[in-house]
């Protein structure tokens, strides 16, 4: 791969000025063949890196493609690794394309999606973490997943392993050291009850990572939040007032909504996605109870439940002590309930008051509000940011957001409890210094220090191309 010169357009299309981005040992070379400068006698070969300069791209028979400002990048000094150029010239399909024939003609192939931050990662300018964490940043869409893949590009993965490992490595040397003069059972070069405490700090490093995945993967894919109740609640009417657009069918008929409605939206910086379900109420309709039995799936899949009772229904007799207990049956533990009372423009004051009353006793956070008018919408809203903003806030240091670290920190984590076990049953050094070295092998997956081929290309072939 290093051996050869590539190239890509490194801009989306819709813009004014595109960059083409041009990597590899020739790179250099391959540009000076199609740039043309007004300074006389002038040679790309000849100038310093790091410098910016302006001319044309011409073709082989010397006409004018385009007038670009074209960088010039020296390895190790660049984003790869590598010599590198970057070609910033007009937007226009036409051109970008006819530039980039240009740079294929002359040696250069095109880029595979990924390619040169996988460079970047094989050239040792970045671990696997932060390369994986570019990606991040580009698929951000809100403020809060933008601050937390930028946060992790910085550092990556280096900071825990460096500490992770400097701790593995104490412990297991000094196991080692007693496997190495194993014919002295005597001899002991390892405090266990220094290493218990070693390997108790460790675990408790280890599951802090692993439970703040939670708070990661809602910064990064969005809090899921379910919108449930019985049939003409308003629970459609209510997503649509959230996402202000006619997403969802509304109708006085019940029973409406067969199937899940889903969408995002951002709410002070931070991503949620609302799922408007099927009504919950008994039916004959096979289609309908389909509808519901996918209610009680996105409920469990939820992290947040939002639990709407017609305030109508209220006034007219319905019991909220008994809704709430219905709640705590069908909802699972962990998840957060928002009891909401809806079509609150509709309930007379005196039966408000009888209303917050019973709301009061269920023990679930509730609200009141009209999704039809819009009162009380932003109660809701705000306690939904304030749950984010104390989840995110709960998680000192690195905080895990991608899958594959996720797993392999919980392997770690594992190998590291097996240990401890080990240790308390005072079973051969061996046996601990094998989970050790476990641990070790899991925690290098993540930052690209024991990888396979597989795992590498899974990885970059997700970028978009020109990254």
């Amino acid at each position: 791969m290093t051996g050869t010169t590539i190239c890509a357009l490194a801009t989306g299309q819709g813009g004014a000025i595109g960059v083409i981005r041009v990597s590899g040992p020739n790179s250099v070379n391959i540009a000076d063949r199609i740039f043309s400068s007004p300074k006389k006698h002038f040679s790309l070969l000849q100038v310093a890196p790091y410098t910016l300069h302006y001319g044309d791209i011409v073709d082989d028979d010397k006409q004018v493609v385009d007038e670009v400002l074209l960088a010039v990048f020296r390895a190790p000094h660049s984003y790869t690794g590598e010599d590198s150029v970057e070609i910033s010239c007009h937007n226009s399909l036409y051109i970008t394309q006819r530039i980039q024939e240009l740079l294929i003609s002359h040696g250069c192939h095109m880029a595979q999606p990924g390619e040169f931050t996988q460079r970047a990662f094989l050239n040792g300018k970045m671990d696997l973490s932060r390369a994986e964490a570019v990606a991040d940043v580009i698929a951000s869409t809100t403020q809060a997943s933008h601050s937390l893949a930028l946060n992790q590009m910085r550092n990556g993965f280096s900071v825990e392993f460096n500490n992770l490992k400097d701790k593995l490595l104490h412990i297991t040397s000094l196991f080692e050291l007693e496997l190495d003069f194993s014919d002295h059972e005597d001899l002991a070069f390892a405090d266990r009850t220094e290493l218990s405490a070693l390997l108790h700090d460790l675990k408790a490093h280890l599951h802090r990572l692993v439970h703040s995945f939670q708070q990661g993967n809602v910064i990064k894919n969005g809090l899921p939040v379910a919108l449930v109740g019985d049939t003409n609640v308003g629970k459609s009417t209510l997503l649509n007032a959230i996402l202000e657009e006619d997403k969802a069918i509304v109708s006085h008929i019940a029973g409406t909504t067969r199937d899940s409605i889903e969408d995002t939206v951002t709410l002070s910086g931070y991503l949620f996605r609302f799922i408007d379900t099927a009504g919950i109420r008994d039916t004959e309709d096979t289609i309908e109870k389909i509808g519901i039995e996918r209610t009680f799936q996105k409920i469990s899949q939820s992290q947040v439940v939002v639990w709407m009772v017609d305030g109508i229904k209220c006034t007219k007799g319905e019991d909220l002590l008994q809704v709430s207990e219905y709640i705590s049956k069908v909802v699972p533990s962990g998840k957060v309930v928002f009891l909401v009372i809806n079509k609150w423009d509709e309930v007379s004051d005196k039966d408000r008051t009888t209303i917050e009353h019973s709301l009061a006793k269920t023990g679930y956070p509730s609200m009141v509000l009209s999704a039809k008018t819009g009162e009380g919408l932003s109660c809701l809203k705000e306690a939904l940011v304030s749950y984010v903003r104390e989840l995110s806030g709960h998680s000192e240091g690195y905080i895990v957001s991608n899958l594959r670290h996720y797993e392999a920190l919980q392997s770690a984590l594992l190998c590291v409890e097996r240990a401890e076990v080990a240790m308390s049953r005072q079973l051969p050094s061996d046996l601990i210094v094998q989970d050790l070295r476990e641990c070790l092998y899991h925690l290098g997956e993540i930052v690209g220090e024991i990888s396979s081929s597989d795992i590498i290309h899974n990885i970059f072939s997700k970028f978009c191309i020109g990254k």
